[in-house]
């Protein structure tokens, strides 16, 4: 598989993981987070805020808008 899909691939060690997890019973596997990684947080009120934004000024960039309404910088690219 490696071969096939290069780095896209999951690991072997990854595959045994999750195989473990199925013969257990867990139906849903999914990569846990890091003890120090940001979680992303999507509101509506926030998903709306945005939208708004970008219906008052179609050409408003992301930076524009994360400053506007003060979030952080990837946010605005999030549905």
């Amino acid at each position: 598989m490696k071969v096939q899909h290069g780095d896209a691939c999951v690991s072997l060690q990854q595959m045994y993981e999750w195989t473990g997890k199925f013969m257990n019973g867990i139906s849903f596997v999914t990569l846990s987070p890091r003890p120090c990684q940001a979680q992303p947080v999507v509101t509506p009120e926030g998903s709306t805020a945005v939208e708004d934004v970008v219906k008052e000024n179609r050409r408003v960039t992301v930076s524009e808008t994360d400053a506007h309404l003060d979030m952080n910088c990837g946010s605005p690219y999030r549905p």
